[in-house]
Formats: structure tokens, C-alpha cells, sequence
């Protein structure tokens, strides 16, 4: 497809100078049929788009004169070429950061336009962009590719450096997975501009959630005892043993702290017929019935034990109170695996209840001998309105000897309730199997203030910021504390960010690992 030569930097229909945007935002495009695609996928028509000229000269020159224009946000958008084989034409790169070999731009809010437009049906990559000042040899083209970067443009790094400290990022539709980026022609380039068309309304959600926030940090958040005592055990068993370490379920509920241990040589499993006799095999955190214990010894596995001591507690508590006749109530989650486990310890006098609805249908031998556990990751507020009615129901109900919903847990909640009170909105990081980063967020809307859990900042949609000021921010007891940090930054990218922390209480709890794994 051959591209004719731009005779002007106003996009057509504009009727504004070039780079003028105002407040809203600007788009810059290096040729004629680039501006012309996105213009036609805008919908507002407050945004503007500028010719910049192709290659690093016009580039330069129209970084210095956007500088000086009037706009609240930057937009780059254009075709690139594509460094790894698993780009095809028409994907689309977000840069996290765009370089020149002279100068690095650093684009942090790229996460959260990356996954904006993927939930548009888009495929789209965030990763690093590079501006070369001449077309892309192959010796460049492997180091580049070396370096990990994911695309190459020739005008990218000087035309975002012209942000000037406002928001900018930069989208690039891939035209070809060679780096070829050829002058008047544009190998693949049709599918690149249809992308280039159909990013263009993603562009202006971006910027419409651009702009100064404050967070705020729950404390305590994050990581809990027993999750890093779980993971170090699987840590040292690597080191200790090698690889393939085998673990029955997920450690602990967290996709990030999954991925990063199959990286290192775990294998996750959901069963123990998975396991190669002989194997070493990792019990996770939220514990297993007897049977299971019972079916490893049998295979002669080699096991170490990474339940949470405190989940170890309630087991014990429901053996006691088998022991002892009682008919035991757990309150819990069906089919979590926590849950699972507890009631392995005694079937046959333990029965699961969700609700108070299930108290009232619960036939116990004896009503003068029932007792009640609770899952150790259940909101505090949810538990105690089961725990009533069974001491409605049962006068003579026995409770646990102490809490059984952990001080992990409990903590947490009560800090994500002092930071939504002030809150817009409260972001909540964890997975979807989690139960106690689930709570949190049931927690926030309990108080009123809307909540979402996101396993990363590429789950943040941008309609949730519209709007919003202050961000609560915290993470359930089995994400990892890097991903607070990666969110702060990518909603740095969509303004001046202000952090706050409010602490609620300090943890100092620890948990010795087992003899399996002690050095």
C-alpha cells in the first residue's frame, strides 16, 4: 500500500492549529493515513489529531512545536514494526517506555491502556518501544529483540518527550514482525490501520481518566504469616531438592505468586494421582483432609506440610469436638479448599453452613452438644451473623477456643473499612479464588464505597476512574506486595499521584517452617 507524502500538519476537519487541543486531548500521527484512522475511530470532537511528519527530523520539529501547544493529554499513535515472531499485523504494542538511544520516556499508566484494549477485542501487548533514526538492520534487529523490546518506530521518542510532565502514552499497530519499517510503503498496513481505527475510542477513555488522584494504602495489606511461610517452603524445596517440586493445589490463591514459582520449577497439580511415585509433593497453605494425607503415604511420597498453622487449628478444634460428641457447624464456603480439608477431619460430625437459613435447617443428634468453626478467611461481619443465629438456635452452642478467622484476615478488613470511608473507589488486589481478598472487597461495598478486585493494573477498566479523586488501595493476605507498587505507578501514568497510608495496626506474627525444609 503506497502512502502519500503529508503537505500539512492540520488533520483534516480539525479547524484548529496544529497540536492544539486545549485541555482534552491530542493525538499525534506521523502520516497522513494514520492521522486519518484515528480520526475516523474518534468519537469526540474536542480531541485533536496532528501530522507529525515521517522519520526522527519531522519528528523533532514537531516535538518542539507540540511542546509549546495547549492539551491535558498526549496520545502517539501510529504503525511499527514488529520484533518477535508472535506479533502479527494488526496487534497493537503499548509502550511502557520509548527510547532513542539518547533518551529513555518512561509511559507507566501502558498496563492499564493495554488491558482497556483487550477488553475492546484488541490485541494488544504492553512492552518497550524503540525509535531508530534509520530502518532496522538485522544485526539491530536481534539486539533489539535481545533487549526485549517488542516494536520499532522512527518517531515515538521525541513526539512523547514533548509531553512536557502531562500524561502521554504511545499505542503502535504493528504492520509486520520484521522491523520493517519502509518509506511509502507499509508492509501489513491495512490491518494496522484498522487497529490504529478501532484503539482510537480507547485512546480517549484513557485520557478521560487522566488527571491528579490520591491513594490511599491500607495497612496492614499484602502478604500474611502463614502465605510466606508457604511459599518459602516451596522456595527451599527447590533449592534444597530441585526441580520438579510437585504441589497438590495452588500454594496460596494468587495467580503472580503461582506463575513465579512454575518459573522456578514447582508443578501444580490437582491431585496427588499427578504426582510420580516417589515425588516430593507440597501440601498447601489451606491444609487437606486425613485421606489425602492417608493416599501420599501410600504412594510413598515424599510430603512437607505448608498448611497455615492456624488453618491447623481448626483442624484440631473439629477433631476435639468429634471426639468430645459434638455435632460441629463449620461456617465457610463450599468447595473451598480450606473448607474441604476441615470437613475431612471429621464427616461424620461436621456439617457446612453458609447461612442463617442453613442453621435453621440443621439437625444435630443431640441439640444440647453443637459446636461451631469458621473458615479462617471469612469477612468478620458475615461470620458473626451465622454464629448468632447458631447461638439463637443453640443456647448451649460451643464456640472455638479462640478466633478462628485469622488475625491476617481480620486486620485487613478492618483497614480496607478505614480507607474506603474516604475513599472514591477501592482497588483491591488479589485473585478471584482468593476468599480473603473477596471479603475485602465485600467489605469496601458494605461500607458503601465501590470496590473491585484486579489481579493487576491491567485489570483496572478506566470508566471506574472516571470521576474518582481518591483511590483506596490494599491487597488480600496472598498477593504479593509488588503489585501495590505496580498499581501506584501505572495510575501515575494518568496523573500526579499522592500516596497516603493509614495504618490500623502493626503485624509482627511469624510462623517457624517445618523440619523438612530447615537448613
Amino acid at each position: 500500500m503506497t502512502v502519500p507524502r503529508p503537505r500539512a500538519t492540520q488533520a483534516p476537519g480539525d479547524g484548529r492549529a496544529p497540536g492544539d487541543a486545549g485541555d482534552g486531548l491530542l493525538v499525534c500521527a506521523p502520516l497522513w493515513v494514520e492521522a486519518r484512522a484515528v480520526r475516523r475511530g474518534l468519537r469526540d470532537p474536542g480531541a485533536a489529531v496532528t501530522r507529525t511528519g515521517y522519520g526522527p527530523a519531522r519528528a523533532e520539529r514537531a516535538a518542539a512545536e507540540v511542546s509549546q501547544r495547549s492539551f491535558g493529554t498526549l496520545m502517539i499513535m501510529g504503525v511499527g514494526g514488529g520484533l518477535t515472531p508472535d506479533l502479527s499485523p494488526g496487534d497493537l504494542v503499548v509502550g511502557t517506555e520509548v527510547s532513542d538511544g539518547t533518551r529513555i520516556v518512561t509511559l507507566p499508566s501502558a498496563p492499564l491502556l493495554a488491558g482497556e484494549l483487550r477488553r475492546a477485542g484488541l490485541r494488544a501487548r504492553a512492552g518497550k518501544l524503540a525509535t531508530m533514526p534509520h530502518l532496522v538492520t538485522e544485526k539491530e534487529r536481534a539486539r533489539l529483540a535481545a533487549e526485549r523490546t517488542l516494536a520499532v518506530d522512527m518517531e515515538s521518542a521525541p513526539l512523547a518527550g514533548a509531553a512536557g510532565g502531562r500524561p502521554a502514552a504511545v499505542i503502535r499497530a504493528v504492520s509486520d514482525n520484521r522491523g520493517v519499517l519502509r518509506p511509502g510503503t507499509v508492509t501489513g498496513g491495512l490491518a494496522a490501520l484498522r487497529s490504529l481505527r478501532a484503539a482510537a475510542p480507547v485512546a480517549e477513555r484513557w485520557a478521560a481518566a487522566c488527571g491528579p488522584r490520591t491513594v490511599l494504602l491500607a495497612g496492614p495489606r499484602s502478604f500474611c504469616a502463614g502465605v510466606e511461610r508457604a511459599i518459602e517452603i516451596v522456595e527451599r524445596a527447590l533449592e534444597q531438592r530441585g526441580a520438579p517440586v510437585y504441589v497438590r493445589k495452588q500454594i496460596v490463591h494468587n495467580t503472580r505468586v503461582v506463575s513465579d514459582l512454575e518459573e522456578r520449577g514447582a508443578v501444580f497439580v490437582d491431585e496427588l494421582d499427578e504426582v510420580p511415585d516417589g515425588a516430593t509433593v507440597v501440601f498447601s497453605a489451606h491444609g487437606v483432609s486425613p485421606a489425602v494425607r492417608q493416599a501420599a503415604a501410600g504412594r510413598g511420597l515424599s510430603v512437607i506440610d505448608a498448611t497455615c498453622p492456624l488453618v491447623s487449628k481448626v483442624h484440631a478444634e473439629a477433631r476435639r469436638f468429634a471426639r468430645e460428641g459434638y455435632t460441629v457447624a463449620l461456617i465457610g464456603h463450599e468447595g473451598h479448599e480450606e473448607v474441604e480439608g476441615t470437613l475431612g477431619e471429621a464427616p461424620g460430625s461436621t456439617v457446612l453452613v453458609q447461612t442463617a437459613a442453613d442453621v435453621a435447617a440443621l439437625r444435630p443428634r443431640d441439640s444440647s452438644r453443637v459446636a461451631y468453626l469458621m473458615q479462617t478467611t471469612l469477612a468478620v461481619d458475615e461470620a458473626a451473623d451465622v454464629a448468632a443465629a447458631l447461638r439463637e438456635r443453640f443456647p448451649a452452642v460451643r464456640a472455638p477456643g479462640s478466633d478462628d478467622i485469622c488475625y491476617a484476615t481480620t486486620n485487613r478488613q478492618a483497614a480496607v473499612r478505614s480507607v474506603a470511608a474516604d475513599a472514591d473507589l477501592v482497588l483491591v488486589a488479589g485473585s478471584s479464588n482468593s476468599s480473603n481478598s473477596v471479603r475485602l472487597v465485600e467489605t469496601s461495598r458494605r461500607a458503601g464505597t465501590p470496590a473491585y478486585l484486579i489481579d493487576g493494573a491491567s485489570d483496572i477498566e478506566l470508566s471506574w476512574l472516571s470521576g474518582v479523586s481518591v483511590i483506596g488501595l490494599t491487597a488480600g493476605a496472598s498477593a504479593p506486595p509488588a503489585v501495590v507498587s505496580e498499581i501506584i505507578a501505572a495510575l501515575s501514568g494518568l496523573g500526579p499521584v499522592s500516596v497516603s497510608e493509614r495504618v490500623t495496626t502493626t503485624e509482627s506474627v511469624q510462623f517457624g517452617l517445618p523440619r523438612e525444609v530447615r537448613r
